[in-house]
């Protein structure tokens, strides 16, 4: 049995806990012991400093630790839409998406594949692969099995869905997610630090914590900017997305099942100019399209 096989045997990785033998049987994140893809190809929606000019390299990993009831990308996060590839392979969509011109291999949604990635980058590393690598998370999150990607990550994408263990509950199906995004925030930030731009203002190191605004959460979203405020480092961005739209399983929710309004987005924007950020973005309205979401058809894959 390898190290892999070894750490699938009892996964504990991510704040699920299962314990079960991913060698021959599922998680609750519904991931076995391979890789699992649903995109490989570049991708042009993320922040500036991440997408640039020439796109994102984004390599769409299939299943989730969480169950986000709207998740928009619930094709393949919750009915496991996607291939299953080798450690090999894997490696080699990334110097297929550094050959096409991407500005960093953007890893969406890794937390139940950090072992197999981490050796995926080694090996494309030494096969001579030279941007950075993104880990886009939700941040639900053991500290523990982040640092097993330490030394590899250079740019940190986590999410900070909530504050509310209510909020967690209901919609994303972890009443415990704060008490592990937030400490698994703080560690991203201390093995990456401060985020670093080069001369074409393209990330090649740092941290940015996104925030997604949800209709009637508000309250909610203003304990987020709270916390980011009093615990985020100077050099570390906030980006808070007014991009929700109502899919998957948002209709079972009423309070959810719409946009969010006018008179919600604007106070989110007070917010943040009365606690006086300083690096960070902020999308408009017109970013609740369903046009921003991918194409799962298994491109790159």
């Amino acid at each position: 049995m390898n190290k892999i096989e070894k750490i699938m045997s009892d996964c504990d990785l991510c704040p699920r806990n299962c314990h079960v033998n991913r060698n021959d049987t599922l998680g609750f994140c519904g991931a076995g012991i391979q890789p699992k893809l649903a995109r490989v190809a570049l991708h042009y929606w993320e922040e500036p400093p991440i997408s640039g000019e020439r796109g994102s390299g984004a390599v769409f990993f299939s299943n989730c630790n969480l169950k986000c009831c709207f998740c928009q990308n619930y094709a393949i996060t919750h009915e496991g839409l996607g291939r299953e590839i080798t450690i090999d392979e894997l490696s080699e969509k990334f110097l297929y998406l550094q050959y096409n011109g991407a500005h960093n291999i953007n890893l969406v949604t890794p937390a139940h594949y950090v072992p197999q990635i981490a050796a995926a980058i080694r090996m494309a590393r030494l096969m001579g692969l030279k941007i950075p690598i993104v880990y886009n998370t939700s941040a639900y999150e053991k500290v523990e099995t982040l640092k097993m990607m330490e030394g590899l990550v250079d740019i940190y994408l986590p999410d900070l869905k909530c504050v509310s263990p209510e909020i967690g509950k209901l919609y994303y199906g972890a009443p415990n997610y704060f008490a592990f995004a937030g400490s698994a925030i703080l560690e991203m930030i201390r093995q990456v630090g401060p985020v670093i731009l080069d001369e074409q203002g393209i990330m090649r190191s740092g941290v940015i914590v996104r925030h997604l605004l949800l209709p009637d959460g508000v309250d909610d979203s203003f304990r987020c900017l709270e916390w980011a405020k009093e615990y985020l480092p100077s050099g570390v961005y906030l980006s808070v997305m007014a991009q929700y739209i109502p899919l998957y399983q948002a209709m079972k929710h009423p309070e959810i099942n719409r946009r969010i309004t006018e008179a919600e987005y604007q106070a989110v924007v007070n917010k943040m100019t009365e606690l006086d950020f300083e690096d960070g973005f902020m999308q408009g309205l017109e970013s609740a399209s369903e046009d921003y979401v991918p194409n799962f058809d298994l491109t790159g894959v």
